[in-house]
């Protein structure tokens, strides 16, 4: 594992975990996450799911976008209610940083998130679908016009904007997911999962993404939806976090072209 640096679309530096095991060299299929929001800390920790990518070859990019808490305050707000953008302009520049070093390619990166970083999934293909190979979006925010009135939308005003504000609502629809999928477009491949019912997010923000992805896309990736009843949003039994799990990474695998590293 090791920390780089890399500069974003107006030269903010922003940093980037990479981790990866053997010694090949020459892009590999690659997973980039990042949850850039509520001043929460996206760092490396013990993932068995993690593990199992890195040691079939693959690579595990955290990206530490702006929104989040790893510089502070300031940090924060730099990716906070009408400077969302930026956390996503932050995401894209680090998908790129991973292809022009020669690391991953656009056939071969996955992008993966739940919550606030399940947005930052979406936002991402709809933002440029032409990035990715994969996308696994999570229990999340899809559509930045009616989330108030969905789950728990209403107590999060401070941190995305309000849209009955006239003032925050361009912002909103300029990169609401669910607005910005657009007919005749040819998105990645993507598996989109959520509970049957959430009581925080809100379950109609995925089955409308989704719906608006099989609408929209060309008929050369798939675009899937996973629900799973009697569970909330996130926590659930070690059984069914295993079968999530192994759903997800072999999504991921099949459409970035992972095959498990030969022993030298």
């Amino acid at each position: 594992m090791r920390q780089v640096l890399y500069r974003s679309a107006d030269g903010t530096e922003v940093p980037m975990y990479l981790i990866m095991a053997g010694n090949s060299q020459g892009p590999r299929p690659a997973i980039l996450t990042a949850y850039g929001g509520f001043g929460a800390s996206a760092a490396p920790s013990y993932s068995p799911s993690l593990t199992a990518w890195v040691q079939a070859g693959g690579i595990y990019a955290i990206a530490q976008v702006r929104g989040g808490g790893e510089r502070g305050p300031a940090w924060h707000a730099a990716g906070r209610a009408m400077n969302k953008p930026n956390a996503f302009a932050d995401f894209a520049a680090a998908a790129r940083w991973l292809c022009t070093e020669g690391h991953t390619t656009p056939r071969q990166l996955a992008i993966k998130g739940a919550s606030h970083s399940g947005l930052m999934v979406a936002a991402a293909i709809t933002r440029n679908p032409y990035q990715y190979a994969a996308a696994v979006c999570s229990d999340a925010l899809t559509d930045m016009t009616r989330y108030p009135h969905l789950g728990l939308g209403t107590w999060w005003t401070d941190e995305f904007g309000d849209p009955d504000n006239p003032a925050h609502l361009p912002t909103l629809l300029a990169y609401s997911p669910y607005h910005n999928t657009h007919p005749g477009t040819c998105y990645p491949a993507v598996l989109l999962t959520s509970p049957r019912h959430d009581t925080r997010v809100g379950a109609a923000h995925t089955r409308k993404l989704t719906a608006a992805l099989q609408h929209a896309t060309t008929p050369h990736h798939p675009v899937l939806l996973r629900t799973e009843h009697d569970i909330g949003h996130g926590p659930r039994a070690v059984s069914r976090l295993i079968n999530l799990q192994a759903d997800t990474l072999a999504f991921c695998a099949t459409h970035t072209g992972l095959t498990p590293l030969q022993p030298d």
